[in-house]
């Protein structure tokens, strides 16, 4: 039942050192944690994917709280904009792998807890494997299709797992388990359409919420292992910033609900490129150097930025002009398009851009090609002097 204390996750360990004694001290003065507590935590496995915004204060809070083993996921290398809010990673860190920069910072706060990296995307193909290894799971990505796959391959396994995710001043958390309470499906039964939430690559997010949600998740971890306290299990935690409010919404399950019986190809089912985009683009991508070619060859063609405003004002190519792509997709800016010249479209990196190429080619633009890799890649390949983000 929802709100209800369940169980403690796992059983605890033999013993406590001296040394370990005194690091958690804090922790064994509370009744309700104690050195049984504290032996759970240290027996416990907890797998954690992404070292990101929220698998940064996760897991240094999981190592610094005496978490036994820390399991990281994690395949990405460490980039400048990432330390506005990842900070389980630093400057020396760039261009290192993040699960490896991770484990660096664990072992500073902790020297008592073991970190096994998982160097991998994870997939339909790796899931179980990992999984199976881990008494709980923290998924704090940042993508529709991986959060399926984390809660299918969770509810066969019969594992809990924490779920967290923020976007610009909000966040959310919730416990799933499906053995006891709701899942991730009784939540979001079907993806959004592609497109319709942006990431936060795209849309942004205020650093320090990375904290008070990875700390919320840690919260609920701690709990689950030693058993305390009431989860959030078959509840919904949402936050909000700039009120400063939580609230909670009873989350139930779906007793029409389809079983979950295997893993599925979860790119395709969240449709993460669209298909149209996908053909539009096929014949229709140049590179940046192949855009560059043509302003040096002085060719007649409008360049068109799908970006937002506050992006461009970041970076721009010269000689865009901003028209951001719901515009596009909804038709109100197609009056605007020169009908004698081709087009050419770009975003940030490629992806928003062949939404948009689809809809040109839709509203009859045949001519029109979008830029692969974006400002980003112009930033790469052109023009290294511009700022990226």
């Amino acid at each position: 039942m929802p709100g209800a204390t369940l169980p403690p996750l796992v059983e605890p360990a033999e013993e406590l050192t001296r040394e370990e004694v005194a690091r958690y001290s804090r922790h064994l003065i509370i009744p309700d944690v104690g050195m049984e507590g504290q032996k759970r935590l240290k027996n416990a496995r907890v797998l954690v994917i992404g070292a990101g915004g929220l698998g940064s204060p996760a897991l240094l809070y999981l190592a610094a709280a005496g978490v036994g083993t820390l399991g990281i996921v994690d395949f990405d290398e460490v980039d400048e904009s990432n330390l506005q809010r990842q900070i389980i990673h630093g400057q020396s860190d760039l261009g290192k792998p993040k699960a490896e920069s991770a484990r660096e910072s664990i072992a500073e706060t902790n020297p008592f807890v073991t970190v096994n990296v998982h160097r991998v995307r994870l997939d339909s193909s790796n899931a179980l494997d990992i999984f199976r290894e881990y008494d709980l799971i923290l998924d704090g990505t940042d993508n529709f299709a991986t959060r399926y796959l984390v809660n299918d391959a969770a509810v066969l396994l019969g594992k809990p797992y924490v779920w967290g995710s923020i976007f610009r001043f909000e966040g959310q958390v919730s416990v799933f388990w499906a053995e006891h309470g709701p899942q991730y499906r009784d939540l979001y039964p079907e993806p959004p359409p592609p497109g319709m939430v942006p990431s936060c690559a795209e849309g942004g997010v205020l650093g320090v919420l990375c904290a008070s949600i990875g700390s919320v998740m840690v919260t609920e971890a701690i709990k689950l292992i030693t058993g305390v306290g009431e989860t959030l299990l078959g509840r919904l935690m949402v936050y909000d910033a700039l009120e400063m409010s939580y609230r909670t919404i009873r989350i139930r399950r779906d007793p029409n609900a389809e079983p979950v019986t295997e893993l599925i190809d979860y790119d395709s089912f969240c449709g993460v490129v669209p298909e149209d985009a996908q053909q539009a683009a096929a014949d229709h991508t140049i590179t940046p150097r192949e855009l560059k070619e043509k302003f040096d060859r002085g060719e007649k063609f409008s360049l068109v930025d799908v970006r937002e405003p506050h992006e461009y004002e970041i970076v721009r190519i010269p000689g865009s002009v901003l028209i951001p792509k719901d515009r596009i997709l909804s038709g109100e800016a197609l009056s605007e398009l020169p009908q004698d010249q081709p087009i050419v479209l770009h975003c940030k990196s490629g992806m928003r851009s062949a939404e948009a190429l689809a809809a040109l080619h839709r509203a009859g633009f045949s001519d029109a090609s979008h830029v692969g890799g974006g400002v980003l890649g112009w930033a790469r390949d052109v023009d290294p002097g511009l700022p990226t983000y």
